[in-house]
């Protein structure tokens, strides 16, 4: 990547655009002698040399879109001028599967970085310490609220410091379903996902008694027993919803001084699984705040842990730089395998790919789908991917791993949360406003504006890198503030308290 000196930046020798690190206004020359002939909006793109219609449009070296009409030199490129097809309508990419896996250089293990974090009895280790209260349906959602309401506002928490809350994780769906297929196993591996996550000291599972997602069910599928922190019970069993909510918080209080009794401890950084999120994307994302996460995942990696990359349909168009990093042709092709599924499911509900970027991710200066994709992969680093899961599939790989999920965040956070992440990094542009419990969120800001607007949100500011901090610098300083969180450290959205409503199921199939 070229260094700044100006007010523009060209991110590959390759590139026929560059990007505006200002407001360009027309008459204006760039320090690359263009003529700037349509004013362009900080973080937009501009053309460094006339583009012939259906010409392939290039940034990070890489294709991300092509032209609709000639565009001159000096002119704005945007979705006006630059759209999905080439002269044939498609985009065809080299998969070239595990031609690039490089195994990492790992750290001794005597080396590793360390924090202090929960030691659960399975050998996972938490971050934070919440009792969770989940439902197995929509109807049993509101119990399950006053459930936790009524011990949040005992003022009983203040006797049990070692105890982060009680959670309440309530969902929209759980019957009108079918009762096999994607939807039933989607919905089955987040709900224990969750249970299990190793952020939760203890949990409840409550439910209506009638719907289709059974708790009997679950359970006998996954071998589950009730214990003292596991229990689960149904307002129709129970005698109603004054009756539930009553056992719902004495089962608590009875929880409340197991979960209390565990303390952090030294364990090093492999017990971290990091789930990496952008939401709100801009311009500057795949520059600045995606680039340097991903730096931080490789030093991750490289201490034993694990980085989870998702929203498969914001990797669209950057596949082939992830199947190249596959450790096997197998597992590039179960990547590619998802990427076909997603091509079959925007057909059959009359979407395309390209309907996402949003309406702020191009008012930020992204254009396609394509563009979109390349800067959201550089939050996967550099290293081998080693597996590739399926949505709140138990994530068993060390390494950089992939999971299939939606882009929209809060849906996609919860696979990976249901999936094991301990802790969770967010890029943000526009500035998403997120929180995940029981995960801490690290919200990265990938422009100084931004971060100087919402400061009271974001936890880093990555804007600098376009200011001449190194990319390497800062993501040593996001790795860094990862292992404070994860000894306790309260991030920007924990203090605000958000986290509560983001537990988001992804729902795949008809509601009936």
């Amino acid at each position: 990547m070229t260094r700044p000196e100006g007010r523009t930046l060209v991110l590959n020798s390759a590139d026929n655009i560059a990007v505006a690190l200002s407001n360009l206004e027309v008459g204006s020359k760039t320090r690359e002698g263009v003529s700037i002939q349509r004013r362009v909006p900080k973080g937009h793109k501009f053309a460094l040399r006339p583009i012939r219609a259906g010409e392939a449009i290039v940034k990070f070296g890489q294709v991300i879109g092509f032209a609709k009409d000639a565009i001159p030199a000096g002119d704005w490129v945007h979705e006006h001028n630059c759209g999905m097809g080439g002269a044939d309508g498609t985009l065809k990419h080299d998969y070239a599967f595990a031609q690039g896996a490089v195994p990492p250089q790992m750290v001794p293990v005597a080396e590793r970085a360390t924090f202090e974090g929960y030691r659960r009895a399975n050998g996972k280790v938490g971050t934070r310490n919440y009792i969770g209260i989940l439902t197995s349906v929509n109807c049993s959602a509101t119990v399950a609220k006053f459930v936790a309401d009524a011990i949040n506002r005992s003022g009983i928490l203040a006797d049990y410091p070692e105890v982060d809350g009680v959670v309440p994780f309530v969902h929209g769906t759980g019957c009108g379903m079918e009762s096999r297929g994607e939807g039933f196993d989607i919905l089955k591996r987040t709900q224990w996902g969750y249970t299990s996550n190793p952020n939760l000291g203890a949990a409840l599972l409550v439910g209506l008694g009638c719907e289709v997602f059974q708790i009997g069910r679950m359970k006998e599928m996954y071998g589950i027993e009730e214990g003292e922190t596991f229990q689960t019970m149904t307002i129709q069993e129970q005698g109603g919803t004054r009756k539930m909510i009553e056992w719902g918080v004495e089962r608590v209080k009875e929880m409340l001084p197991i979960a209390a009794a565990a303390r952090r401890e030294t364990v090093d950084a492999s017990h971290l699984t990091l789930a990496l999120q952008c939401g709100g994307s801009d311009g500057y994302s795949g520059i600045t705040a995606n680039p340097a996460l991903g730096y931080a995942a490789d030093i991750l990696v490289r201490n034993g842990g694990t980085a989870i990359l998702s929203e498969t349909p914001e990797i669209y168009g950057a596949e082939h730089l992830l199947t190249r990093r596959a450790v096997t042709r197998e597992v590039g092709e179960k990547l590619i395998d998802r990427i076909h599924w997603w091509e079959d499911y925007t057909r059959r509900n009359k979407g395309e790919m390209n309907n996402n970027p949003s309406p702020g991710n191009k008012l930020g200066g992204l254009t396609t789908i394509l563009e979109k994709s390349l800067g959201a992969a550089a939050k996967g680093g550099t290293t081998p991917l080693t597996a590739v899961y399926e949505y709140a599939e138990p994530v068993t790989e060390k390494g950089f791993v992939f999971m299939d999920t939606p882009g929209f965040d809060p849906v996609s956070a919860t696979g990976q949360v249901a999936g094991g992440a301990n802790i969770l990094a967010f890029t943000t542009g526009r500035g998403s406003a997120y929180g995940c419990k029981p995960v801490p969120s690290i919200k990265l800001a990938t422009n100084s504006d931004m971060y100087a607007r919402m400061e009271g949100d974001m936890d880093i500011n990555c804007g600098d890198i376009v200011e001449g901090v190194s990319i390497e610098a800062k993501g040593q300083e996001i790795f860094d503030l990862l292992l404070r969180t994860a000894s306790g450290e309260r991030t920007k959205s924990e203090e605000l308290g958000y986290g509560d409503n983001e537990f988001v199921p992804w729902q795949v199939g008809a509601t009936m």
